[in-house]
């Protein structure tokens, strides 16, 4: 049995008429007679009764119409759930970040806007993002940097002032301004679980004439802990400063600013949800500018 047989039968049975059914099914007359017929060799029995012009169910049909009506039931309750699940990924945008801290703050603004987008989040090392995006896996990522892959579309959302965090009582903490050579003896805190910040870090010090002698990797609340009981210094961006309130000055020689850029494929065509928060994130970004700047 076929599923077009079993549509052209139900037909037939509601109109109780041959040639209305078929006017209905937009065929011949003749065609539906035989696709009747066919499905009546095919079950053995006859499953229409004839009364002249008109035709009634026989026993054997209506079984059949029955169960021919739960399938159909079936077939239509499928369709909506699979229209369902297509809309949810529609609606659902994979993110992958290097930094919770990328999205603090905007995703809650991002979700009171769109309330029934649905954001799975992730982390990961800025290879590993390129690599999930060119697989399909995510669409969007931020991380550190600018990237020059040809099949990956990227944003700069923003050059991120880096600044030095001493103790309310060090010895340079009134100072305005500090080279960081200054510092090169000093012990350093460093942050936990993000190698591009580390590298970025070693980088900067390294320009400065020398390599930082980091004796805690910390997250940034228990960074906060020690830096107030006068165990360390640390290079931190400047909203993560005013995030955790604490005491910085500038950095007077190298200068450094920390890249955060939004990433995608290229040739990939967004669903409408991604498509509404890259360009969310872009806005943000440019929206509170001065939150990741000195002045």
């Amino acid at each position: 049995m076929e599923l077009l047989q079993l549509k052209y039968f139900q037909t037939v049975a509601y109109t109780e008429h041959m040639s209305r059914a078929a006017k209905q099914l937009h065929i011949a007359q003749p065609s539906l007679s035989l696709t009747i017929k066919r499905l009546e060799d095919e079950l053995g029995t006859e499953l229409f009764i004839r009364r002249g012009r008109n035709i009634q169910l026989s026993a054997s049909g209506q079984i059949l119409l029955k169960h021919v009506n739960r399938i159909f039931i079936e077939l239509d309750n499928a369709e909506r759930e699979i229209q369902a699940q297509e809309q949810l990924q529609a609606n659902t945008i994979r993110i992958s970040i290097s930094n919770p801290r990328f999205l603090s703050r905007l995703i809650t603004q991002y979700i009171q806007r769109y309330p029934d987008a649905k954001v799975h989040q992730g982390i990961k090392m800025r290879n590993e993002m390129i690599a999930s995006l060119k697989q399909g896996d995510i669409d969007l990522g931020i991380a550190s940097r600018h990237t020059e892959d040809e099949e990956i579309e990227s944003h700069l959302l923003i050059d991120e002032d880096i600044v030095l965090v001493l103790p309310v009582n060090h010895r340079y903490a009134k100072e305005q301004e500090l080279s960081l050579s200054e510092v090169a003896q000093e012990p350093f805190i460093s942050l936990a679980d993000n190698r591009e910040y580390s590298e970025f870090i070693r980088e900067t010090c390294e320009r400065a004439g020398f390599v930082p002698n980091s004796i805690f990797e910390v997250d940034s609340y228990l960074l906060t802990e020690i830096i107030s009981v006068n165990q360390g210094i640390a290079l931190l961006p400047i909203s993560v400063c005013r995030q955790f309130n604490l005491h910085y000055i500038r950095i007077a020689d190298v200068s450094p600013t920390y890249s955060v850029s939004l990433f995608w494929l290229k040739n990939k065509v967004l669903s409408a949800s991604a498509e509404s928060l890259r360009d969310f994130i872009i806005d943000y970004y440019k929206k509170h500018h001065q939150m990741f700047k000195l002045s």
